[in-house]
């Protein structure tokens, strides 16, 4: 065996590790109330929102029949141009509970999101912040069990990434990667366990922070201008050896990131890079790796292309099995994922040298 196929296999062989560690370490946070008793502290729901009509109204709806009753929902418009705000307001009428206000005009040098999620952090009162997308769809119960897992494990952070819907077929080509890069990078158990900032992960789309440490910390301001402040608010509370927890495919958060193949491969554009610790270059070896490592093997090594088939059909299994994804069709389009994952980080790479990446009708570098 050469060096450049045992690289490739090496690097195969690494991946169906990390995704076996994440299917047998599952972590479950359904609440185990024979270990710690649940009290109702107050819980500050935090939703910033941008043009978003499609969506909101179907969160707040979900939020209104939760199992935990101490809640305030807090929603932030960003400027939306569409029936955003309208349809918050009609929510807030039929639930006290719900609040509705409207955005500071877009402060320099910060992005919309983050500088949402800051006001929304100043108004919030609760004892714990959970920031949601608007996107995002939840079941009654997972609120209180959220609050029981984080009280259990004594966590300053945990966030979730959605088990994710598709339909399109567009969809069908992309978002699986998502989950493809992340679970084969990194077994989310390390997350909670390891000391090291390396392990680290986070979603936006499910953040639950204890609010006493975020008002400390204030880790959105501290990354106002980056686009993917998520990954860098776990590395920054790993740095400063606070307990973080990241969970993969929770069912009872569910969320339809985006609904064509053009809007999300714009939207993994603008963070791929930090999947690979904030480096190109890293993104670059992987995604090459993907797509071209069997080529080297069908010219040189061709004895080894039973072994490389198997390593690569194992994850594309382990993954979809992981992200409860369609197993069949997963691994019959991994050849596609995989260019489409190169794809993304030549798009990335190009876009960052124009400083131009276009998300929710912003310039994500202007600001």
């Amino acid at each position: 065996m050469d060096i450049i196929t045992y690289i490739i296999l090496t690097f195969l062989a690494l991946q169906n590790l990390n995704l076996i560690i994440n299917l047998i370490f599952k972590q479950n946070i359904r609440a185990n109330n024979t270990k710690i008793k649940i009290k109702e502290d107050l819980i500050s729901v935090l939703i910033p929102v941008r043009n978003e009509e499609e969506n909101i109204g179907l969160l707040l709806s979900d939020l209104t029949k939760s199992n935990y009753n101490n809640l305030e929902i807090i929603v932030l418009d960003d400027e939306s141009t569409d029936r955003t705000f309208q349809i918050c307001k009609r929510f807030s009428k039929t639930d006290n509970r719900i609040k509705v206000y409207k955005s500071n005009k877009l402060a320099k040098n910060w992005l919309g999101k983050n500088y949402a999620c800051h006001q929304l952090s100043e108004i919030a009162k609760g004892e714990y912040f959970l920031f949601l997308d608007s996107d995002v769809r939840i079941k009654s119960d997972l609120i209180l069990d959220a609050v029981a897992y984080i009280k259990e494990k004594d966590l300053k952070l945990m966030s979730i990434f959605p088990t994710q819907i598709i339909k399109s077929k567009g969809e069908k080509l992309i978002i699986p990667i998502m989950n493809y890069i992340l679970l084969s990078l990194l077994a989310l158990i390390f997350v909670r366990k390891s000391p090291f900032v390396s392990h680290s992960a986070a979603n936006g789309q499910f953040m639950l922070f204890d609010a006493e440490t975020y008002k400390k910390y204030t880790p959105h301001k501290v990354f106002k201008s980056s686009a993917i402040e998520d990954i860098l608010i776990s590395r920054y509370y790993k740095k400063n050896r606070l307990k973080i927890a990241c969970i993969s495919s929770e069912t009872r958060v569910q969320c339809r990131m985006y609904s064509s193949f053009k809007e999300a491969f714009n939207g993994f554009s603008k963070n791929i890079k930090m999947f690979f610790g904030n480096s190109y270059f890293l993104a670059f070896m992987f995604s090459g790796i993907c797509l071209f490592g069997i080529v080297p093997i069908l010219i040189y090594q061709f004895d080894y292309i039973l072994i490389y088939f198997g390593f690569s059909i194992s994850i594309a299994i382990l993954y979809s099995l992981i992200s409860k994804q369609n197993i069949i069709l997963n691994t019959i389009l991994f050849p596609i994922h995989q260019l489409i994952i190169f794809s993304l980080v030549i798009n990335s790479i190009l876009k960052s040298n124009k400083r131009k990446l276009i998300w929710k009708g912003r310039n994500i570098y202007s600001s």
